[in-house]
């Protein structure tokens, strides 16, 4: 498929997983186990459908909405996404430099193949643009510091702390083929070199920093002393976690299920949030990933109650056919 035909998100993923290498597609394609949950993200939202109201004035319609401390140009952001030296040799910056083009906030995940101070020097050479900074709880806190200094120095405006991943998820192809990043690409905020990162499997170099103790009690309090920067929790998906985030005074919450890449056979983000945005009352902000492919999509995710969309693997396809 050549590049000036890809009209939708389905074209784009198509074009990307004919130029992308198995192991590469598999590991940005493919979800947890049986990967239920990642077809059912995007399925739900096909359950849904638009009432319109006619003869509207709409010349004037604004999609702005303010997201740490400036407007962005529509509720639509990129999320964390590691590793993405596998689908373009600019990975993170390019998709900075994108953000920034578009007038829309970036994600940075603790994965990238890009330092912080890289990444968030890319954006801002194009236009101003803003940063959060994606972490894990990490059995050695120093290092885990050292990220988030890193982080607020290069004027990330907040921690997306990804609480679903105790352990990392079972999937199944990365088994199979004993996934392994190619050569060349290092994990500069993990402090880690490309030579370090082919002495391990991909799981076991996850098990050897994460900490699965994590805790509500440990993790946000020892965050509200390190840093000033907003504390988002990534990975909710019920009502009663979305009170303890408010009760823990956390600023936001992104209702995610890892786009179906940890625990296989959970729901759809898009059937959960309304519940979850019930139960907040305003109280905290509420934003959603997963399955999110088109402008009706994200429609339909505002009007069950999301602020705004964060997406993943349609940026890594633009990636690989840029």
């Amino acid at each position: 498929m050549a590049t000036d035909k890809i009209v939708s998100i389905a074209d784009l993923q198509a074009a990307a997983s004919k130029i992308l290498p198995s192991s590469t597609r598999e590991f940005f394609n493919s979800g947890a186990t049986d990967q239920v949950t990642v077809h059912e993200n995007s399925a739900a939202y096909r359950k849904y459908r638009i009432l319109p109201r006619v003869l509207k004035d709409v010349s004037n319609v604004n999609t702005t909405i303010p997201l740490f401390g400036r407007d962005i140009a529509f509720p639509l952001c990129v999320s964390p996404a590691g590793l993405q030296g596998m689908a373009h040799p600019d990975g993170e910056l390019a998709t900075s430099r994108a953000c920034a083009k578009y007038g829309i906030n970036m994600g940075v995940s603790s994965y990238a193949n890009h330092s912080v101070e890289q990444i968030t020097t890319a954006g801002n050479e194009v236009a101003p643009i803003h940063h959060v900074m994606q972490l894990y709880s990490m059995k050695d806190r120093e290092k885990e510091k050292r990220i988030i200094r890193r982080a607020e120095a290069a004027g990330c405006k907040a921690i997306f702390l990804t609480a679903d991943s105790p352990v990392l998820g079972v999937r199944y192809n990365e088994v199979r083929k004993t996934f392994q990043p190619p050569a060349g690409l290092a994990y500069p905020m993990m402090e880690k070199t490309s030579e370090q990162i082919q002495q391990q499997s991909h799981d076991d170099g996850f098990k050897s920093f994460n900490d699965d103790s994590h805790s509500w009690a440990r993790e946000i309090p020892w965050l509200r002393s390190l840093t000033k920067m907003e504390i988002w929790i990534k990975g909710i998906l019920t009502p009663e976690d979305v009170e303890t985030a408010i009760e823990y005074g956390c600023d936001g919450v992104i209702i995610s299920n890892h786009g179906g890449r940890q625990l296989d056979e959970t729901p759809a983000t898009l059937d959960v949030l309304p519940a979850c945005a019930k139960v907040a009352r305003g109280r905290i902000r509420i934003h959603i990933d997963g399955g999110i492919r088109s402008g009706n999509d994200i429609f339909k995710a505002l009007a069950l109650g999301a602020e705004c969309c964060w997406v993943g693997r349609p940026m890594l396809w633009g990636l690989a056919v840029s």
